[in-house]
C-alpha cells in the first residue's frame, strides 16, 4: 500500500511539474510562432541590405538600422566591458571593506533601474549639452545598462575559481596583480565571455534608451556625433504606423532581431556548456 501511494505521489508530482513546464514554455513558443509566421514571408537579402523606402514605394529594408544597432552596441561594449569586468574583478578580489560594499550596492541598484530612466538621464547629460541626438549618447545609455550585469556576473565567475590556484601562484612568488590577471581571470575567461555575450544580447534588444538618445536616421550614418538608426527603433516606428506594409516590415524586422539575439544567446550557452564540460 505504501509503495502504491509513493508511486501515485511520484506520478502526480511528475505530472504537475510537466504541466508547469508546459505553462512556462507555451508563451515563449507562441511568441516565436507569431514572429516567425508573420515575419518569414518578408525576409530576403534585399530586406537586409537596402535602406527603408518612403511609404508608397515597394521594397526597402532595415540595413541602416541593423548596422546602426551593431555600431552602437559595439561602442557601448568598448565602454562597458572594461568597466564592468574590471569592477567585477575588483569586487571578487577585494571582498571586504567599505568601497567594495558601495560598488556592489551601486551595481545592484543600477541593474534594477528601468531602461527608459537611463535613456532620460542620458538625454539630460549628453543630448541637451550637445544640442542634438547622437549615436554616442545611445551607446553611453546602453553601456550604463550593461555595466551592472557585467560587474555582478564577473564577480561571481571569479569567485568560482578554486582558491588553490591563487595560493599556488602566490607560493611560487608570482605578484598578486599577475596572479589575478593571468591566473584567476584567465581561468574564468570563458564564463566572462559568456556574460559579455548575454549583455550584448540585452543591449541589442533595448528600444527606450535609444528613443531619447540616438533617435533615428533614414539614411546611412556611421558618425558617432549624429543621430543613428537602430533596428529596435525601426521596429517601433513601423509598428505604430497606420500602414499595413510597414506592419509587415515590423514583423520581419522583429524576426531579424530575434535571430541576432538568439544567435548570441545560443553562443553564450554553448560556451558555458563547454566550460562546464571541461571542468568536470
Amino acid at each position: 500500500m505504501i509503495t502504491l501511494r509513493r508511486k501515485l505521489t511520484n506520478h502526480l508530482a511528475t505530472a504537475l511539474c510537466g504541466g508547469a513546464l508546459l505553462l512556462a514554455v507555451t508563451p515563449l513558443l507562441s511568441v516565436l510562432w507569431l514572429v516567425v509566421s508573420k515575419g518569414l514571408a518578408g525576409l530576403s537579402l534585399d530586406f537586409l541590405t537596402q535602406l527603408p523606402k518612403p511609404m508608397g514605394e515597394d521594397g526597402g529594408g532595415v540595413a541602416n538600422g541593423l548596422i546602426g544597432s551593431f555600431f552602437m552596441v559595439g561602442l557601448a561594449a568598448l565602454i562597458a566591458v572594461p568597466l564592468g569586468t574590471g569592477a567585477g574583478i575588483y569586487l571578487a578580489e577585494r571582498d571586504l571593506g567599505r568601497t567594495p560594499r558601495i560598488v556592489r550596492f551601486t551595481a545592484e541598484v543600477l541593474s534594477g533601474v528601468p531602461s527608459i530612466v537611463v535613456g532620460i538621464v542620458a538625454y539630460g547629460l549628453l543630448v541637451v549639452p550637445m544640442k542634438r541626438f547622437s549615436a554616442l549618447a545611445g551607446a553611453v545609455a546602453l553601456a550604463v545598462l550593461m555595466v551592472p550585469t557585467l560587474a555582478r556576473s564577473t564577480e561571481e565567475l571569479v569567485r568560482l575559481v578554486p582558491r588553490s590556484l591563487r595560493e599556488a601562484s602566490l607560493a611560487l612568488g608570482v605578484p598578486e596583480w599577475k596572479t589575478s590577471l593571468f591566473i584567476i581571470v584567465r581561468t574564468a575567461m570563458p564564463g566572462i565571455v559568456t556574460a559579455i555575450l548575454l549583455a550584448l544580447a540585452r543591449a541589442l534588444g533595448e528600444t527606450a534608451p535609444l528613443l531619447f538618445t540616438a533617435l533615428n536616421n533614414q539614411y546611412w550614418s556611421l558618425k558617432a556625433d549624429q543621430p543613428m538608426s537602430s533596428l529596435t527603433v525601426q521596429i517601433f516606428n513601423y509598428a505604430v504606423s497606420p500602414y499595413e506594409d510597414w506592419h509587415r516590415k515590423a514583423w520581419t524586422a522583429a524576426l531579424v532581431l530575434l535571430m541576432v539575439v538568439g544567435t548570441l544567446s545560443i553562443t553564450a550557452r554553448t560556451l558555458a556548456r563547454q566550460r562546464f564540460a571541461r571542468n568536470k
